[in-house]
């Protein structure tokens, strides 16, 4: 941890202290002042942080700053979320309307699947939604319960590209031998019918970055006489490298960082 940080968590965990006392016994309005500035400041930092995440200036992070965890809960939670995703897919919606296509079965879209089509929002709000480090063995039981919600937006957006008559790929970096069946399954039980191809990270991509495997894949289907219209991810490996679309849409997501 950053001493600027260390510096902010102490003075956010002090006021959590003056907070307690103040409800057990009067203060005085100077500390009461000082508590709401220091407050003030977290909240602030923690905006700056979450816009750093998401236009990737913040990169290779583990797990959420501690003095942060109760503001990403609130993001998550409270409302905002919510309403920044719905513009990121209102933007979708407009650029889809916008395109002609070629009309011979090769207009392709492409869709992540964790946090993009599916939620781990449950998941994650008993990991303190980022606050404590990746547990792959813990996600793994997770996942393969297959019993994630679907994000409504996506979901909504997904049909319209099916009537539209793009072939919709949803590319994930879920292991294939473990999770298809289940991943599978819970698509299909949160109404995703219709994509051309659920494609997972098979054996012989085991081990190479998130970026590298899924450029990889969109390689693929360019080089099998595909047009990537667009792209949508929750995190920026599912957006760089190579073959990425002619537009790529990033969604907020500021509990977890694949590289």
């Amino acid at each position: 941890m950053m001493l600027h940080q260390r510096v902010l968590l102490v003075s956010f965990l002090f006021c959590v202290l003056i907070k307690m006392v103040m409800s057990t016994k009067p203060i005085n309005h100077s500390s009461r002042q000082n508590c709401d500035r220091l407050v003030e400041f977290s909240t602030s930092y923690c905006l700056s942080w979450r816009l750093a995440v998401e236009t990737y200036n913040i990169k290779g992070w583990r797990v959420v700053p501690s003095q942060c965890l109760r503001y990403v809960e609130a993001y998550m939670l409270g409302g905002q979320y919510d309403t920044d995703l719905n513009l990121v897919v209102d933007q979708i919606s407009s650029y889809i309307d916008e395109i002609v296509l070629f009309d011979d079965g090769f207009d392709a879209w492409i869709l992540d699947v964790d946090d993009t089509c599916l939620s781990n929002m449950f998941y994650y709000e008993g990991k303190r939604f980022g606050g404590d480090p990746y547990d792959p063995q813990a996600f793994k039981e997770w996942a393969s319960r297959g019993k994630c919600s679907a994000i409504p937006p996506i979901l909504g957006l997904f049909y319209k590209l099916i009537r539209r008559g793009f072939k919709v790929f949803l590319i994930s970096g879920r292991d294939e031998m473990t999770f298809e069946q289940p991943t599978l399954h819970n698509l299909y039980l949160q109404g995703f019918f219709g994509f051309e191809q659920l494609i997972l990270r098979s054996e012989a991509y085991k081990g190479l970055s998130s970026m590298i495997y899924k450029s990889e894949m969109r390689r693929k289907l360019v080089e099998g006489g595909y047009k990537i219209w667009g792209n949508v991810g929750d995190q920026w490996s599912d957006l760089h490298g190579q073959f990425v679309g002619n537009r790529t849409f990033k969604l907020p997501n500021p509990m977890y960082f694949v590289p």
